[in-house]
């Protein structure tokens, strides 16, 4: 056994042995669902992450390297995640979504030592190899078996050492770069060293009421950073964190009724699905503590459903990658409905106005936070870095106010906001009166172009069930109910569902560029 050498205190990996090592034979991870589940203890999880960082470093794996993984949710990418934390290496997480393009774009990007990726993936990263455009070029493994030109993740870890390697990790050093498109859609790496992600855990711990005998489910993609809101806080409690292979709202009520899970994570079109599920019966959820709704705002329809059929457990995340949050708490949940809730502690919100002044409670202006997630920087990009961080504060982007109890409401996105006529119209605001017909499962609305006004509504729509509104029905439905004239759709379009990112977040950039790209489509 090689002698330990001495990191900082604050580092990710420390989590896992010190579990081994006092909850050794508590569950840790359980991998998919019914029979087919792969189950670990504390003890065994540690010794297979080992194997696995040990495996990396004798791949020439090193202190401050990248390995980037393009995986579904699998046993290996969590192996990944918590071997980087033990080398000090970057885990780089990437959508199993992306094509060869994008795939060559972020690599080239990040630059990592080695690519982790899997058959069903081959023939993209056979294609973005011939865009890399860097040297010396990664090495490239499967996680579930060898291939040509690819090294298995069993071959790796077969016969590698169960001691934790012995690398000297600090708090400073990179763990994640997590990767996300602005305005632009350019792709912005966002790292986070173990600090910000220990804080993650500890503060987020206490926010979520997590024990050690606390249940985590997560059923969403394990490379979006929401991922991590639930995780890191669940293995620094050391409880049981269960992930399931993708989002199937049968499977996720009968693992929560199953495994008595008390904590869970979804993005809005998740708790609109369970809510729609034939299998939904608040009896069988009765284990959950708290369901956490982020990624997009919810409807107000659908918070209110929940916390009607499950009261007492709703909490909503608002927050960035880059490093700002703030939550709606359980206890405020019916008395702030309408409201993302505030800073934790050791968080600072302002709402400031065009100059950076600071607005008046009730005034409308953009959101700006810091705190201890709060990013130093993009990755290799001090221009975006320089616009989006000045004087410590993040700006986020987003539109809202705060009330006179300093509870955050949002209002949109600065780029969603309709210009029609030289009037403001917030998306959200007729979203949120579109949620409320019982056809609607699901509505974004977005600016399109128009001859006389510039830019006006349109609502784009998922049904409940196939023919169960018309579209001049549901527009004429929603604008006898908007508040204003100029907040009418001028036309609503039924799609079969919505363009997502691999978190499940609607991509509204998606459905609106269409209308623009050269001004098809005009009203």
């Amino acid at each position: 056994m090689e002698t330990p050498i001495a990191t900082d205190s604050l580092v990710l990996g420390s989590l896992l042995a010190r579990h081994a090592r006092y909850r050794s034979n508590h569950t840790a991870v359980v991998v998919g669902h019914g029979a087919d589940a792969i189950r670990f203890t504390y003890a065994e999880f540690d010794r297979e992450v080992n194997r696995w960082a040990n495996a990396l470093r004798a791949r020439g794996v090193a202190r401050g390297d990248r390995v980037a993984t393009l995986l579904p949710n699998c046993l290996e990418l969590l192996a990944t995640y918590w071997a980087c934390a033990k080398l000090g290496a970057a885990a780089v997480p990437l959508s199993p979504l992306l094509l060869a393009p994008g795939v060559a774009s972020l690599l080239n990007d990040a630059r990592p030592k080695l690519v982790i990726g899997c058959r069903a993936s081959v023939a993209v990263l056979r294609a973005a190899q011939a865009g890399f455009a860097w040297e010396p070029r990664p090495r490239l493994v499967l996680a579930d078996g060898d291939d040509a030109g690819f090294e298995g993740y069993r071959t790796m870890v077969a016969g590698a050492s169960t001691d934790a390697p012995s690398v000297r990790v600090a708090a400073g050093d990179v763990l994640t770069v997590i990767y996300t498109s602005g305005t632009t859609g350019l792709p912005k790496g966002i790292p986070h060293t173990h600090f910000i992600r220990a804080m993650y855990a500890g503060l987020m711990a206490s926010t979520w009421r997590m024990t050690p005998e606390s249940v985590v489910l997560h059923t969403g993609a394990l490379v979006f950073n929401g991922a991590m809101v639930t995780m890191l806080p669940g293995f620094y409690c050391g409880a049981t964190f269960i992930a399931h292979g993708q989002f199937d709202p049968e499977a996720a009520i009968a693992a929560i009724a199953e495994e008595r899970v008390t904590h869970t994570m979804l993005v809005p079109s998740q708790i609109a699905a369970i809510l729609d599920s034939p299998a939904f019966d608040p009896a069988s959820l009765a284990s959950l503590e708290m369901v956490l709704s982020l990624g997009a705002p919810l409807h107000r329809q659908h918070k209110d459903a929940l916390n009607a059929a499950l009261p007492g457990r709703f909490y909503e995340l608002y927050g960035l990658t880059e490093g700002f949050i703030t939550v709606l708490d359980r206890a405020d949940a019916v008395r702030k409905a309408g409201s993302v809730g505030v800073p934790p502690p050791f968080y600072e919100l302002a709402i400031v106005d065009e100059n950076g002044k600071a607005c008046a409670a009730g005034e409308i202006g953009e959101i700006a936070g810091r705190g201890p997630i709060t990013m130093a920087g993009y990755l290799d990009r001090p221009d975006l870095t320089a616009a989006a961080l000045r004087d410590g504060w993040l700006y986020t982007g987003d539109l809202g106010y705060v009330d006179d109890e300093g509870f955050l409401y949002l209002v949109d996105r600065k780029k969603d906001m309709i210009d029609s006529g030289g009037v403001k119209v917030y998306p959200k605001d007729i979203e949120e009166i579109a949620a409320r017909h019982p056809a609607v499962r699901e509505v974004a609305v977005f600016g399109v172009p128009h001859d006389k006004w510039g830019e006006t509504p349109l609502a784009a729509i998922v049904l409940r069930h196939e023919s169960a509104a018309g579209a001049d029905e549901l527009r004429d439905w929603i604008n006898a109910r908007v508040a204003a004239r100029y907040q009418r759709v001028d036309r609503v379009v039924i799609l079969p569902d919505f363009p997502r990112s691999a978190a499940g977040k609607t991509l509204k950039r998606e459905l609106r560029d269409p209308y623009w790209q050269g001004r098809l489509h005009k009203i």
